[in-house]
This record gives structure tokens, sequence and C-alpha cells, in this order.
């Protein structure tokens, strides 16, 4: 579509082509997804250490995590990255019913990761799996067991926060999908928004066997 200038409706104002705006999103977003490697970068550097520091004891804790569930959780995710490429190549076909569904179907994939994790946490919580001084679990052998939990909730629970804001994104592009916005011609967002979600799910496939399959 076009305005009465001749421009398209979705075209800024600040930039002269649809190719110079789609070009600065992707940089934008990709600047933006190193800032989150960086952030991830760090956590994984200090698990790193305290593995080094720690080896039985993160041997003898990640036995008490949930393999199962952190394998499910795993599928669920790379699906969902399945169902978000399916999405953009929909849309790029101008297909908009099957970019809804493929939405549709990334959405509740994530909110299966959520409460997956829910469970996990519900039982980590009920057991006193707890990190720093809420830390009451006896069952694990070697000295200051809450330290793996501690790295564990706040890389888990980080890239959960990751997910909740993806799910958010994602359903915005859903309800802009709804109301036609994006075409064949201009599905920019709903690309970016892709990126991002590839990225939450590859680090969560660096979380998995960090910290379920260390043994």
């Amino acid at each position: 579509m076009s305005n009465a200038e001749g421009h398209p409706t979705h075209l800024a104002h600040h930039f002269s082509t649809t190719e110079q705006q789609k070009d600065s999103a992707k940089i934008g977003m990709w600047l933006f997804l190193l800032t989150e490697v960086l952030l991830f970068g760090g956590l994984f550097c200090a698990y790193a250490i305290f593995r080094a520091w720690y080896p039985d004891l993160f041997h003898n804790a990640h036995s008490f995590l949930d393999t199962g569930l952190g394998a499910t959780n795993t599928v669920v995710l790379i699906t969902s990255s399945l169902t978000m490429a399916l999405a953009i190549r929909a849309m790029q076909l101008g297909n908009k019913n099957a970019t809804i569904w493929n939405l549709v179907a990334t959405l509740g994939l994530a909110g299966t990761f959520l409460v997956i994790k829910y469970i996990e946490y519900s039982h980590k919580f009920h057991l006193g799996q707890l990190p720093g001084k809420y830390y009451t679990f006896t069952g694990v052998e070697g000295g200051n067991p809450h330290i793996f939990f501690s790295i564990y909730f706040m890389m888990t629970g980080l890239h959960g926060i990751h997910v909740i804001a993806g799910m958010i994104t994602i359903g915005w592009m859903l309800y802009r999908t709804t109301k036609n916005h994006f075409s064949a011609e201009y599905y920019t967002p709903i690309e970016m928004t892709g990126l991002y979600w590839h990225l939450v799910d590859l680090i969560w496939i660096f979380l998995f066997p960090l910290f379920y399959l260390i043994g």
C-alpha cells in the first residue's frame, strides 16, 4: 500500500527506500543481540569458573535436575524456532493465515516451555534447593551446594524472562498480522522477532547440556 505521495505506508519518513529501512532494522537487531550475547557470556564465564573450582559439587548437584523435563523443553524450543521460521516464510509468500497459525503455534510452544519450567521450579522450592542463604536441602554431597543452584536459577531465570519478552513481542506481531500490517513486501518486524527468538532458543541449547548433562 502507498500513501498519497506514492511512498509505501510502512516506510518511515527518515528512510529513502524499503531496503534501507530493512537493512537498518537488521543492523540494529544484530547489535542488540550482541549485547544479549555479552550478558549471557558473562554468566557462562561465571559458570565455568565455579565449575572449575567445585567439579565434584557440580557433578553431584546436577543429578537433582530432571533431565527428562529439560530434554522436553529443548525439543519444545527447537520446534518453536521452526514454527517461527515458518511464520516468516509464510509472510514472505503473502500467506497471512499460515503466518497467523505459525505464530500461534510458537506462542503455544513458548507457553509450554514456561509451564514445564514452573513445574521444575516448584519442585525445587518444595525441596529447599534455593539460591544462597535460602538453600535448605541436605541431599547433595559436597560443600556449598547452593552455589550450583544459585547459578542455575540465575541463568535459567534470566532465560525465562527472555522467553516472556519474546512471547510479548510475538503476540504483538500476531496482532499486527491480523490487522494486515504486513505483506510479502513488508515483514521486517516479524523477521526481527524471529532473530530474537532464535537467540532465545540457542541460549537454551547451551544451558541444557551445561546443567542437565554435565555428569
